[in-house]
């Protein structure tokens, strides 16, 4: 675990290192360092944008299968709950967004100092298919493989989502500082990210406030079903909280959180051994709540508007549909879901990367808040099945 940590933190350091080297270099760049950069950053999103329709397909298809490999009625249960939690998380997320946004003083009309000059080297990498059409292609197929309880393609899926995590974290996850660096210079040589800095800030905060209601709904939720005081789960899970803030990994911080739930006399054995590993994998309440909040700012700062209602309801439920098979590396969530963020809200690729950057700073609380919430879900599945658990 200790070498997870510090592979975590030294990629949140090559993170913030990026940025702030982004913003140096394009205050001082001239016009012909300029154009190298910005074709490194074209070259950079155009392997991202290639590699998301694989990591839809490579990880959602098998945790559909992995679902059905130990169907049954609780575990159907279990994943509905968890989908539904991140739905309403980020609904929530979205309502305070509109309430909120609107009163930050976001500047939209910054005068530039500099024109950007024309790029003048392109690589077009196209992809394979369509983010939607991986979407469906990998749900259609996983539902197919249970249906038809092929073992062979259920071992394909499996060792395709293998192939994709290797490829997520050696190619996608090392060009990410990159990409937010090159990103940072080029808004920097414009002379408009200087005012925007202050704003990054004002929405990690609000964020993390967020999570912490969101957090004690479930609890609240979890403590009626089973008519007990939810307190005597959450008080067990502040090293499990602590442990997702320094590693930003819920894989990580998994043995910690069983042994945090374990603590509780009020969750059943069955329980914690049954839920808690799977909603390490399924629920992202967090990380909804966070990308939620934060499109919507960066679209009230590089485009001046919020999403229109029926865009971000139709974005947060595919985004809570990505989020069930995000990959299980930092910022999984947020890369998964970079096609939609294209696509459903039209950004284009400086905002694709702030939303990356600012998502990348919060990523260890998203994580925590995940982790802990896990503990709510036990609850809230404890008391819809009650003393069922003990025939598993």
């Amino acid at each position: 675990m200790e070498e997870v940590k510090k592979k975590k933190d030294f990629l949140l350091i090559k993170l913030f290192i990026g940025i702030v080297l982004g913003i140096i270099i394009g205050n001082y760049a001239n016009e012909a360092l300029i154009n190298v950069i910005q074709s490194a950053k074209y070259i950079f999103n155009q392997i991202i944008a290639f590699m998301i329709p694989l990591i839809v397909l490579g990880f959602i298809a098998p945790a559909i299968t992995d679902v059905g490999q130990g169907a049954s009625k609780m575990l159907g249960t279990l994943f509905l709950i968890a989908y539904l939690s991140s739905l309403f998380a980020a609904l929530l997320s979205m309502t305070l967004g509109y309430a909120i946004i609107p009163h930050f003083n976001i500047p939209t009309s910054v005068e530039a100092l500099r024109k950007l000059p024309e790029i003048v080297f392109k690589l077009d990498i196209a992809p394979i298919f369509p983010v939607i059409s991986a979407l469906f292609l990998a749900v259609f197929l996983g539902l197919a493989v249970v249906k038809t309880k092929s073992t062979y393609f259920t071992g394909l899926f499996s060792e395709l989502n293998n192939i994709m995590l290797f490829l997520v974290n050696n190619v996608v996850v090392p060009i990410l500082p990159f990409y937010i660096g090159t990103t940072f210079a080029t808004l920097s040589y414009e002379g408009t990210i200087i005012k925007r800095v202050p704003v990054f800030l004002i929405v990690i905060l609000m964020a993390i406030i967020i999570h912490i209601v969101w957090i004690s709904i479930l609890y609240i939720i979890g403590g009626i079903l089973n008519k007990v005081n939810p307190f005597k789960v959450l008080r067990h899970y502040g090293p499990a909280y602590m442990t997702a803030v320094g590693t930003m990994s819920s894989a990580a911080t998994l043995p910690v959180a069983l042994k945090c739930a374990g603590k509780s006399n009020v969750l059943h054995r069955d329980v914690i051994n049954f839920a808690i590993p799977m909603c390490s994998t399924i629920h992202l309440c967090g990380s909804v709540i966070t990308e939620s909040f934060f499109v919507m700012t960066v679209s009230k700062m590089l485009y001046g508007t919020l999403p229109s209602l029926p865009t971000m309801i139709l974005f947060i439920i595919l985004l809570c549909v990505f989020a069930v098979g995000a990959p299980g590396v930092p910022g999984g969530t947020v890369v998964a879901s970079l096609g939609i963020i294209a696509s459903i809200l039209g950004f284009d690729q400086d905002g694709l990367a702030l939303v990356v950057a600012i998502y990348a700073l919060q990523d260890s609380f998203g994580t925590a808040c995940n982790i802990t919430a896990d503990g709510a879900l036990a609850l809230i599945l404890q008391g819809v099945f009650k003393k069922d658990f003990q025939n598993i």
